[in-house]
C-alpha cells in the first residue's frame, strides 16, 4: 500500500488549515482517506545514548496503543530542537533514575509536533508492520502495546496544544494501520494502573479513537 507522506511542516498545515490545505481527500469525497505516514527523528537524529544491554523485538504485532505524558514542563518553544532536547531528558530519566534498558516508551510527542524515536529500533518496527520492540511504559502491557508519550504535563487542566494534537492524531492513525490495531484499542496509561497519567488526554480519547477511525481507509 502506498502511503502519502508529508513533511513536519506539512502535518502542523493540515493540522491548522484542514486536510485540503496539504493535499489529502476532503471530507466526503469518494476517494479512501489517505493513511499519512508522519516524519519521525530517529535516535540518531536527537543523539541517542546507547541502550544499556540488548533491544529485544518480540516475533509479534503489538494489538494496542497506550496513550501517556511525561510530565516535564508545559514549554512554549515549539521547536525542533526542543523536541530534542526532550527526548534526551526522557532517555536519561529512564536510564539513570529508573535503571531501565532505555527510554521506556516507543515514541515521543513533543509540544511543538516533532516526533522522536524512544526506544531503540521502535522505528523500523514500526515501518515494517511487523514485530514489537520490548518497551518499558505500562506494567503489564510492554510486551503488547505501543508506548506514545506527549511531552508536557496534562493532570492540572492543561491541554495539549494543537500541532501536538494532530500528531498524535497521525501518529496513532499509522500505527494503527502498519499494525492493523483498531482505534477502539487506543487506550490511556490510566486504563492500566493507579496513575495520573495521562492527565486529561485520557478524557480525550473518544475523541482521539474517533479522529484516528477518519484517517483509516
Amino acid at each position: 500500500m502506498h502511503h502519502p507522506h508529508l513533511s513536519r511542516r506539512g502535518l502542523l498545515i493540515a493540522g491548522a488549515t484542514g486536510l485540503a490545505a496539504a493535499g489529502l481527500p476532503a471530507a466526503g469525497a469518494a476517494a479512501a482517506p489517505a493513511v499519512v505516514e508522519p516524519d519521525i527523528d530517529g535516535t540518531r537524529e536527537w543523539n541517542a545514548r546507547p541502550p544499556n544491554g540488548t533491544v529485544r523485538v518480540l516475533s509479534q504485532r503489538p494489538d494496542k496503543i497506550i496513550v501517556h505524558h511525561t510530565v516535564s514542563a508545559n514549554t512554549s518553544d515549539f521547536s525542533r530542537a526542543q523536541a530534542h532536547a526532550h527526548a534526551r531528558w526522557v532517555q536519561d530519566l529512564h536510564l539513570d533514575r529508573n535503571g531501565w534498558l532505555d527510554t521506556g516508551y516507543h515514541f515521543v510527542n513533543s509540544r511543538g509536533g516533532w516526533l522522536t524515536e524512544g526506544r531503540h529500533r521502535s522505528l523500523s518496527t514500526l515501518q515494517a508492520g511487523w514485530g514489537h520492540v520490548m518497551a518499558a511504559h505500562t506494567s503489564g502491557q510492554n510486551d503488547r502495546a505501543v508506548g506514545i508519550a506527549n511531552e508536557g504535563s496534562y493532570h492540572d487542566g492543561a491541554v495539549p496544544p494543537a500541532a501536538q494534537w494532530e500528531v498524535l492524531v497521525t501518529l496513532c492513525a499509522y500505527v494503527c494501520e502498519r499494525y492493523g490495531i483498531a482505534p477502539h484499542r487506543i487506550h490511556g496509561h490510566q486504563d492500566f494502573g493507579d496513575t495520573l497519567c495521562p492527565g486529561v488526554l485520557q478524557d480525550m480519547l473518544p475523541r482521539l479513537r474517533q479522529e484516528v477511525a477518519d484517517r483509516l481507509p
